[in-house]
Formats: C-alpha cells, structure tokens, sequence
C-alpha cells in the first residue's frame, strides 16, 4: 500500500512563495505519474500540476509560469515550487500518485496540506 506525505504548507502573504513536497511510499514512484491537485472551500478539486515518469509536466492555466513541479526518484518526492502567490491559490492541496502496471491502475492520495494566502 503506498502512502504520500505532504509537507510544506502554511500562510504566506501575497507575492510569496512556498515548496510542497510529498514523499510517496513503495516502489512504483519511478514509474508513476505525480500530481498535485487543490481544493479551495465550496469548490471541486482541481489539477494543479502534474509530471510523467518521464518527466513530462503540464499545469493548470491558473499556475502557469508561477509554479513548478518536479520530482526526485532517488527520494521518491515530487515538490511544488510556488512563486508569486495570490489569495485566489488557497487551498487544501493534495498529492497525487498514479501509476498503471500489469494492466491494472492505481490511484493514490495524500491527506492534503493548508496553504493559505493572505496579508
């Protein structure tokens, strides 16, 4: 079973910045697809970033330019770099890990860390 930790969350004032990180249990990192997704009050989960096991990566329009996802096999870690942020980024994020193997898939979540954004 794998589990993802968050870590990195908290309040920042706008124009700031933060690094996620998430650090996945298993084996299956290196060949799995990582996202980060958010969910702000009374909206639905969104996609925020996500990077292949290729190191393939695309974001939301929302983020673009601003943050950057990337990933640490060695570590089995995938960070989230978030510059110049703005009060419309707060949100509980998550951590996603996705991976297809043997013809079967698997979806995994993390339990989600606070980013708040506000002077």
């Amino acid at each position: 079973q794998v589990q993802l930790v968050e870590s990195g969350g908290g309040l920042v004032q706008p124009g700031g910045s933060l690094t996620l990180s998430c650090a996945a249990s298993g084996r299956s990192f290196s060949i799995s697809f990582m996202g980060w997704y958010r969910q702000a009050p009374g909206k639905e989960r969104e996609l925020v970033a996500r990077i292949t096991s290729g190191g393939i990566k695309n974001y939301a329009d929302s983020v673009k330019g601003r943050f950057t996802i990337s990933r640490d096999n060695a570590k089995n870690t995938v960070y989230l770099q978030m510059n110049s942020l703005k009060p419309d980024d707060t949100a509980v994020y998550y951590c996603n890990q996705f991976v297809r193997t043997f013809g079967l898939e698997y979806d995994y979540w993390g339990q989600g860390t606070q980013v708040t954004v506000s002077s």
